[in-house]
């Protein structure tokens, strides 16, 4: 018995061989488990077959432990035995990796924009409340309207900063905007910052392309996006995985049921992706979720417990793989419930009991068959792995990066003209307009004033009156430097291309 048979993912032993078909990988699945039982060895295993088969796959690396997969394995004793007891013939092998690492520190940086992200997902991101995320959408569409191109934080600083100023005119158009709601969300712009978030908006944007890789060999090349450090901000780890499941429902074409997915998309620690999601969010992510798979895409959450995940996204969940859970707690005991419930019953035993008393490296699987029905739930001894177990070394993660195939792509951060910029050079021109208007007003006066040592005669029949002394110059504004710094504010209204944004809030790609 190899990684594969053939026909699907090998994941381990029971009566029989225990298999995930490709043809029914699309339709989704769950890996859950207590810390420590072997989800990570499970998501390793799975990600190395889908692999072999030429299936590109992308998986956070929480602890990371998942690195482990660009190494040979070195199997210990334990390992062996167990290959041997299930009939694997255990053949040592690295899968072909790439490092992502949204701060650019263990991996590929990975970057977006802000347009691409849109409103409602940075709302999300940033904590918003209902009347703050309006006054967001609203500073989208200015930007759309007045042709201000959205990249980066400092883009739409600057274009919040540009609504607040003209918050009266922009209201008349658009809605009440209070330079109050701004300035709150300006501060929570600073916090995502402070957290190291404002690298992750930028250019160069990912090209999705670049994750659907395969290696010169023919497997699918496998992305490991670091976030050992992004799991610290978890609403900005949510939102990245968000608009990632999002931008492949836009931009894959519709393929039906392949024979084998284009894409496995793991989604660890699934739980923070639902947890305080607003219910336009929600339906969102549950339509994403349904549709996708017509596009191609597997997506496989790997949480604690299947009570993390909803009820109508675990639903559309056919592929299970469930490691032990203990059950104390009246919370603990009904998260045992339902994931005992969500498995079809196998006779021979009473699944509740069953995933209480499975060791690590053991679990529940059921799969679906080829008719698309989920097979009996059974005790599985899952197969040990390929790759190392265990993470790789700086060293042998710089050595995997050093020959990567998008190495150079995204290393060195591009900064074109946009938003900030553009706002910043009207300002620059109004203040000159304004200052050779006040230059031409005073060589007008210059000009009409009288020769020096010469009084200017009077007007037949009007009285005698003293030219008035230069006015001394201040600190203070002039009139046309105030009038130049509010046309800075207030100037045109450039209508450019509306952009249609996709279904979590994002941009079609120009």
């Amino acid at each position: 018995m190899s990684d594969t048979d053939g026909d699907g993912v090998y994941l381990g032993q029971s009566t029989k061989a225990e298999t995930l078909l490709f043809r029914r990988a699309n339709r989704h699945g769950v890996v859950a488990g207590a810390t420590g039982t072997g989800k990570t060895v499970t998501l390793q295993i799975m990600a190395q077959g889908f692999s072999d088969a030429g299936i590109p796959v992308f998986a956070a690396d929480v602890k990371g432990d998942l690195s482990g997969i660009s190494q040979i394995g070195t199997p210990n004793e334990k390992l062996l035995a167990r290959a041997e007891q299930i009939g694997l013939d255990l053949v040592p092998e690295a899968g072909p990796t790439i490092f992502w690492d949204l701060f650019g520190r263990k991996g590929h940086p990975i970057r977006t924009t802000m347009s691409e992200v849109g409103p409602l997902l940075l709302a999300r991101m940033l904590e918003l409340n209902d009347v703050q995320e309006a006054v967001l959408s609203v500073t989208f569409r200015v930007a759309d309207d007045e042709g201000l191109l959205l990249l980066d934080i400092e883009d739409l600083r600057a274009v919040l900063a540009h609504v607040a100023e003209n918050a009266e005119e922009i209201g008349k158009r658009y809605g009440h905007v209070a330079p109050a709601t701004v300035a709150a969300i300006q501060r929570a712009l600073l916090q995502v910052e402070d957290q190291g978030g404002a690298g992750f908006f930028g250019e160069p944007a990912l090209q999705l392309s670049d994750l659907m890789r395969t290696s010169t060999d023919g497997r699918g090349m496998i992305s490991v996006l670091d976030a050992t450090t992004l799991i610290n901000s978890p609403r900005l780890y949510s939102t990245f995985l968000l608009w990632l499941m999002s931008e492949l429902f836009e931009q894959l074409p519709e393929v039906g049921d392949p024979d084998k997915p284009k894409l496995v998309f793991f989604f660890d620690e699934a739980h923070l992706l639902f947890r305080d999601t607003p219910k336009a969010l929600m339906e969102k992510v549950e339509q994403v979720v349904r549709l996708i798979r017509s596009k191609g895409v597997g997506i496989y959450f790997v949480t604690q417990n299947p009570a993390d995940i909803p009820d109508s996204v675990l639903a559309q969940l056919g592929n299970r793989i469930q490691h032990a859970l203990r059950a104390y707690t009246p919370s603990e005991q009904r998260g045992l419930k339902a994931a005992s419930e969500s498995f079809r019953p196998n006779p021979d035993f009473d699944t509740a009991t069953a995933i209480q008393e499975l060791g690590v490296g053991e679990a529940l699987v059921s799969t679906l068959d080829e008719k698309g029905a989920p097979t009996v739930v059974q005790k599985t001894l899952i197969r040990p792995p390929s790759s190392r177990l265990g993470p790789a070394t700086d060293a042998e993660r710089a050595a995997v990066m050093a020959a990567s195939p998008v190495k150079g792509i995204y290393d060195t951060p591009a900064n074109r003209e946009s938003a900030h910029e553009l706002l910043q050079k009207r300002a620059n021109e109004a203040v000159a307009a304004a200052e050779a208007a006040e230059a031409e007003e005073a060589r007008r006066q210059e000009r009409n004033a009288p020769a020096p040592g010469r009084a200017r005669p009077p007007s037949s029949g009007a009285p005698r009156t003293r030219t008035p002394a230069a006015p001394r110059r201040s600190n203070r504004q002039s009139t046309a430097e105030a009038f130049g710094k509010s046309v800075a504010r207030s100037i045109g209204s450039q209508v450019g291309r509306a952009l249609v944004r996709g279904i979590l809030g994002s941009l079609t790609r120009r």
